[in-house]
């Protein structure tokens, strides 16, 4: 019998963040110039549904804690246009300590609702992907999980938006990165690699009554090491890749992976299959050590670098539908 799965402890969420003041919103409204290509939130905006925002934004940091992105329909980024994986259309993202000792500056408590997203979001503490020096060195001793986890961004809601992908992956949860929700939205477009990634380390995230569409090269979800998150109620279109795949990766980087691909519910959902080989939906446990990069953190008495099998447990993948 699988483990009974609780929801975590609620949150003291920040105070709301004031309005953003009117030359802040024209500011953003504006045609990006050189030096002025991105924005940094650390207000509540709201949005008409005709306008049309080419600035990136960024939320950075506690002093961006409790704001709402209210797009009411705008539109953000270029829709049609392929872009590079530094350009992302938002960023939410951790600063790191200003001096040794002290902990990470991160955002809680953001709000992103009915936006229309070209490009990619990305949300991160200690790195942007598995490989960051400051995480591979923190992944280097006894911790690391509970380090990452207090580093990232937490609290992080997306309701009724579209993110279109040209490229990069659509949405993308870095290392350590907790307690985000995707709910009523559509990730669409095409991506070199997967719709959704939730990175090592990372954990109860909940991915609910969205449509997954995005043309993948892989895999349309990643669980990549990352724990007790719910993926439930979510309709895939699937064109021969498969649906969601539990793995932990090993030594990629020299970064060792602390945490398994555990106790994370992936149910209600309905995977629409086509292709010429319909791949299967869900697979726990999917790499188990087949990669060339598993000796590359060696050394360690713990995590991937004593055992470079993914070791899930505890996932419940029933009930689902198969069209």
């Amino acid at each position: 019998m699988p483990p009974l799965l609780i929801d975590p402890p609620a949150l003291i969420r920040p105070a709301a963040a004031a309005p953003c003041s009117p030359s802040l919103r024209a500011r953003l409204l504006s045609p990006p110039a050189p030096g002025d290509d991105e924005v940094s939130l650390t207000c509540s905006l709201q949005l008409s549904p005709d306008d049309r925002v080419l600035k990136r934004i960024v939320i950075e940091g506690a002093a961006a804690s409790g704001l709402t992105l209210d797009c009411a329909g705008a539109s953000l980024g270029r829709p049609n246009e392929p872009v590079y994986l530094g350009s992302y259309t938002i960023a939410i993202r951790s600063r790191p300590p200003a001096r040794p000792g002290e902990p990470w500056d991160r955002p809680s408590g953001i709000r992103i609702r009915d936006c229309t997203i070209y490009g990619h979001v990305r949300i991160w503490g200690m790195g942007e992907n598995g490989q960051g020096p400051l995480l591979r060195e923190s992944s280097h001793s006894l911790g690391h999980t509970e380090r990452a986890q207090a580093a990232a961004p937490t609290d992080v809601t997306i309701t009724g938006t579209s993110i279109t992908a040209a490229g990069p992956i659509p949405l993308y949860l870095g290392p350590g990165v907790t307690r985000v929700t995707l709910r009523g939205s559509r990730l669409a477009g095409r991506s070199v690699s997967t719709a959704l990634y939730l990175d090592a380390e990372s954990a109860e995230n909940r991915i609910e009554d969205n449509d997954i569409e995005t043309e993948t090269g892989r895999e349309a979800i990643a669980v990549d090491g990352s724990a007790r998150n719910r993926i439930t109620g979510n309709r895939f279109t699937l064109r021969g890749e498969g649906g969601v795949r539990l793995y932990r990766n090993c030594g990629e980087g020299g970064t060792v992976r602390h945490q398994t691909p555990s106790d994370n519910v992936i149910t209600e959902n309905l995977f629409r299959t086509g292709g010429w080989f319909a791949a299967t939906p869900i697979v726990v446990n999917s790499r188990n050590g087949w990669r060339l990069t598993c000796g590359e953190d060696a050394g360690y008495p713990f995590g991937s670098s004593v055992d470079n099998r993914d070791n899930g447990t505890g996932n419940v993948v029933a009930p689902n539908t198969v069209e």
